[in-house]
């Protein structure tokens, strides 16, 4: 597909990124493995800080962008702290450990619908659970650099995000 010129919604969007703390420890980066992210720009695959500041980018750019909590993965919520027995898992009390995500079916039949905490804690006989994102209450900074950008598939934007079957199938 040819490439777009610049990015703009509806349109799928490869780029490298490195993520720091406001200490600039590095969080995450897509640099470690070469695999680059590709959201579908203006459909929420990003979060809304980030996807902003892509707005009216070119393939080339390479740019800095600090993202507040409340474009990012929101505040910090100490009521997001839920204390659990720890009987509660059983056949994995002793695999559980800080930092580990739990994940939970939701109440609906919807496949999407799924929940996720993370183990804040581990007692002898609690599991303490955070439902905040592990970077909830940070502010976010991004080094990125845009690779590709072209216009989604009818399948993708019905989708709201790009297929990953036309790598499979190449």
């Amino acid at each position: 597909m040819a490439s777009q010129n610049k990015i703009a919604k509806d349109l799928v969007v490869e780029f490298h990124y490195e993520l720091h703390d406001d200490e600039g420890n590095l969080l995450d980066t897509s640099r470690e493995d070469d695999s680059p992210m590709v959201y579908l720009h203006g459909h929420q695959n990003v979060v809304v800080g980030l996807e902003k500041a892509m707005e009216g980018h070119k393939v080339g750019d390479k740019f800095k962008v600090v993202v507040s909590p409340d474009e990012g993965y929101g505040p910090k919520e100490e009521i997001d702290l839920e204390v659990v027995p720890r009987s509660e898992f059983e056949g994995m009390e002793d695999m559980l450990e800080v930092g580990m995500p739990i994940y939970f079916d939701g109440e609906s039949e919807d496949e999407d619908d799924e929940a996720v905490a993370w183990v804040n804690d581990v007692t002898d006989t609690e599991v303490v659970l955070d439902w905040n994102h592990p970077l909830a209450g940070l502010t976010l900074h991004f080094d990125v650099e845009i690779l590709e950008i072209r216009a989604a598939t009818p399948e993708e934007l019905e989708a709201g995000c790009p297929c990953e079957c036309e790598e499979d199938e190449e």
